[in-house]
């Protein structure tokens, strides 16, 4: 057992690695992971980052066996790899934990309730850490896969009080987690002062992801408040972080 939420809340910087099995495939792997920790040694030393995590999934995901793709990962890589999942199709047992997402920022009631009700019926007995988490889509510059997707519109980042009560109602509901994403490629990052106007209102833990992509990014990012930062699409795209 993990404890990835006892690690995320206690107080300490924690990073994710967000990839997508569309796109990197299990030939990818060990490249990636190269990669990887490759950047974590530098993250670890420049921003003092000590939890590394692996997050799994994608907006679609169509025709990927997760089950193999996770357990060639664990092969590899050896931290912690907690689904991301983008529909209740993304579920398997060989993960290490889920991050059991309700998207709280849209009115679609399929991803407020409805793969989430499906995804229940097969987590009945379940050994995952499961790990309640409010999903906010904050408007990063472009249309996201997820706005695509799920048909919501993204909280736009001038609305900050919007995005506080959005937040807030999310604890409110009952989630361990809130999760402020700019979407997948980004163009603009969630601002420091929106983070730190929501962590303020929040005594759980907050979650940041999208368009990060400079050490001084993730510096601002963590001194604003959030608790965990998550990197995507700067992976896949092979930015040098040094």
């Amino acid at each position: 057992m993990h404890n990835i939420l006892s690690r995320i809340q206690s107080g300490d910087r924690a990073m994710a690695f967000l990839l997508d099995p569309e796109k990197t495939g299990i030939e990818d792997l060990i490249d990636t992971f190269d990669h990887i920790n490759n950047l974590r040694i530098v993250i670890q030393k420049e921003i003092g980052v000590d939890y590394f995590i692996l997050f799994v999934g994608g907006s679609t995901m169509i025709d990927i066996d997760l089950d193999k793709w996770i357990l060639a990962a664990k092969e590899i890589i050896k931290i912690p790899i907690v689904i991301f999942p983008g529909s209740h199709h993304q579920l398997t047992e060989n993960a290490d934990g889920l991050l059991f997402l309700n998207l709280i920022s849209g009115d679609n009631s399929d991803y407020l309730i409805g793969h989430q009700r499906l995804a229940a019926a097969q987590l009945l007995k379940s050994k995952l850490e499961i790990v309640p988490t409010g999903y906010l889509l904050i408007d990063g510059g472009h249309e996201s896969a997820v706005q695509r997707v799920s048909q919501t519109q993204p909280l736009p980042q001038n609305d900050v009080d919007s995005i506080v009560h959005t937040a807030f109602a999310g604890q409110l509901m009952g989630n361990q987690l809130i999760y402020l994403e700019a979407g997948s490629g980004a163009i603009t990052s969630i601002d420091p002062e929106v983070i730190k106007s929501v962590k303020n209102q929040l005594d759980i833990p907050l979650i940041v992801g999208g368009g990060l992509r400079s050490l001084q990014q993730l510096e601002s990012s963590f001194l604003a408040g959030a608790d965990m930062l998550v990197i995507g699409t700067a992976i896949e795209q092979k930015i040098n972080w040094n």
